[in-house]
């Protein structure tokens, strides 16, 4: 029987497949865990992570709160170093959830996906 991590692992890969971060249009990537949201923006090519945030010193607030904070965060961090178009990569996770949240905060920080 397939356990639900081996079948996000699986669907990771198969996303993987289609889509890469350029120097031009980086990555964003979200991985979230029981307790914490990280998020990246990785240049592919060069094998380099550009910006990071995470919610994990974050001590306050509901889960949702903390991925909100997470979105602006990343999105403050990209605009800075000039990225404004990335391609969304959900890790294999549903669009929903603390995973949309952090995508919508995203998007109303500036970047383009």
């Amino acid at each position: 029987m397939i356990n639900k991590t081996d079948k996000r692992i699986r669907l990771k890969k198969k996303i993987r497949t289609k889509i890469r971060g350029t120097q031009v249009r980086p990555r964003l990537t979200v991985f979230r865990s029981n307790k914490f949201i990280y998020a990246q923006v990785i240049n592919d090519i060069a094998g380099k992570t550009l910006v990071q945030a995470s919610d994990v010193k974050a001590t306050k607030g509901t889960k949702s709160e903390r991925a909100k904070e997470v979105g602006k965060a990343i999105a403050t961090a990209a605009i800075a170093k000039k990225i404004k178009q990335v391609v969304f990569d959900r890790n294999g996770f549903k669009y929903t959830g603390r995973i949309k949240i952090v995508a919508d905060e995203a998007r109303a920080g500036g970047l383009e996906f």
